[in-house]
C-alpha cells in the first residue's frame, strides 16, 4: 500500500495515506480528537446525501415508470402549486442549516490555535521540509532517505518506498502543537491524513494549523501540491512519543545545536569536514546534482570536474549561500548552518576528482553570512 501511495503522489500530484487505501476510499478516522470530529461530520453529511439521493432518484425513476408514454400518451397540463413550491424551497434550506451548524462548529475548532504548548515552524523547500521548534533553538531539515538505487530500480523496494526521511518531525502526545507554515520557494502543501492537518505553505505568507495527538506512533504523509520535478520525493514523517520521551529528545537536540554553534569558532580537520559534507550533500544536494556530482544539465550543472567551482571559491560560497536568481539554485543561508555549509562546500571541492585541497572553515562561512 505505501508503494502505491508514493507512486500516486509522484504521478498525480496528490497523496493517499496507506490507511486511506486500507479502509477502501473513505477518510481515515485518525489519531486526534479533531480528526475524529471531522470524520464524524463527514459521515453525517455523507448519509444525509445518501438519503437525499435515494429520495430524488426514487421519485425520478418512479415518475419515469409510472408516467411512461406507453401508459399515458397524453401529457398532463398543470402549473403553479404554492404548497409544493414552499415545501421544496423550505426543506432544502432546513437541510443546509442542519449541515451548516455542526460544520461551522468543526471549522471553528480547526482554526483555534490558541493555548498551544509548542510552536513549530514548517517551511517547504524544493524538495524537503524544514522544522524549527520556536523558542527551543532546535531546527533541522527532513529529506527523503530512500536510496537512489531504489528509485532507479536497482534495488528491491520496501513497503515504505519513497515514504522514509532522515529526520522525522518529533511531537509529544497529549500536548497542543501550533504549526506555522511558510515556504522558501514555491507553494507546497503539508498533509498528514491521520492528523487531519493539510495546509499550504506559501512564499511570503504564514498560515496556521494545530494538532494534539492522542496515540504514540509513526504517521506518514506527503506534499499534496504539485511543486516541481521532485514533488513525489518530499514525504512527511511524524513521530509521536510520550511527553517525557519528547522532553528528553528535545533536550538532546538542543545540546547538539549548542555544540554545533560552538563548532563555528574552532578549526575543523579536512576529514571531519569531508565526512560531514558527504552527509549534507546526500540529504540536500544529491537530488538535483546527482549522487556523483554529475548533475542534470542544463538545469542542474555538474559539480564533478566543474572548472569554475575548482578555480573560484568565492563564487561557490556566494552561489551556495545566496542562490542564483532566475535559476533552480536556491539560497541555503536559512537552510544550513555555517558548519553544514562549510562541510558541503569542502566536500564538493574535494570529491569526484575535484581535489582542490581546500578546507573551508565554518568561521569563514559565518563571516559571509553576516554580510
Amino acid at each position: 500500500m505505501p508503494r502505491r501511495l508514493a507512486w500516486l503522489s509522484g504521478a498525480g500530484g496528490f497523496a493517499l495515506s496507506p490507511q486511506v487505501l486500507a479502509n477502501g476510499w473513505n477518510m481515515p478516522v485518525g489519531v486526534t480528537d479533531l480528526s475524529r470530529e471531522i470524520h464524524s461530520l463527514h459521515m453525517t453529511i455523507f448519509w444525509i446525501c445518501v438519503v437525499i439521493g435515494v429520495v430524488v432518484f426514487g421519485v425520478m425513476f418512479y415518475s419515469l415508470f409510472r408516467y411512461r408514454r406507453s401508459r399515458q400518451p397524453q401529457a398532463a397540463n398543470f402549473h403553479e402549486h404554492t404548497t409544493v413550491e414552499v415545501i421544496w424551497t423550505t426543506l432544502p434550506l432546513l437541510i443546509l442549516v442542519a449541515m451548516a451548524v455542526p460544520a461551522t462548529a468543526t471549522l471553528k475548532n480547526m482554526y483555534d490555535t490558541g493555548d498551544a504548548e509548542l510552536d513549530v515552524m514548517v517551511t517547504g523547500q524544493q524538495w524537503r521540509w524544514r522544522y524549527d521548534y520556536l523558542g527551543e533553538e532546535v531546527a533541522f531539515t527532513s529529506s527523503l532517505s530512500t536510496p537512489r538505487a531504489q528509485v532507479r530500480g536497482e534495488e528491491a523496494r520496501g513497503e515504505t518506498y519513497l515514504l522514509d526521511v532522515d529526520n522525522p518531525l518529533v511531537l509529544p502526545v497529549g500536548r497542543k502543537v501550533r504549526f506555522l507554515f511558510t515556504s522558501d520557494d514555491v507553494i507546497h502543501s503539508w498533509w498528514v491524513p491521520e492528523l487531519a492537518v493539510k495546509q499550504d505553505t506559501v512564499p511570503g505568507f504564514v498560515n496556521e494549523n494545530w494538532v494534539r495527538i492522542n496515540e504514540p506512533g509513526i504517521y506518514r504523509g506527503q506534499c499534496a501540491e504539485l511543486c516541481g520535478i521532485d514533488h513525489g520525493f518530499m514525504p512527511i514523517v511524524v513521530q509521536a512519543m510520550a511527553p517525557d520521551e519528547f522532553d528528553a529528545w528535545l533536550a538532546e537536540r538542543r545540546d547538539e545545536a549548542a555544540q554545533e554553534a560552538l563548532g563555528v569558532d574552532r578549526d575543523w580537520g579536512h576529514e571531519e569536514l569531508m565526512t560531514r559534507g558527504e552527509e549534507v550533500y546526500a540529504a540536500i544536494c544529491a537530488s538535483c546534482h546527482q549522487p556523483e556530482g554529475q548533475g542534470a544539465p542544463p538545469t542542474f550543472p555538474a559539480l564533478a570536474g566543474n572548472p569554475r567551482l575548482q578555480e573560484d571559491l568565492g563564487w561557490q560560497l556566494d552561489t551556495v549561500i545566496n542562490g542564483v536568481s532566475g535559476t533552480a539554485m536556491p539560497a541555503f543561508r536559512n537552510t544550513l548552518n555555517p558548519v553544514e555549509l562549510a562541510a558541503v562546500i569542502t566536500y564538493t571541492r574535494n570529491a569526484w576528482g575535484n581535489a582542490t585541497g581546500d578546507v573551508v572553515q565554518p568561521a569563514r562561512v559565518a563571516e559571509r553570512l553576516a554580510r
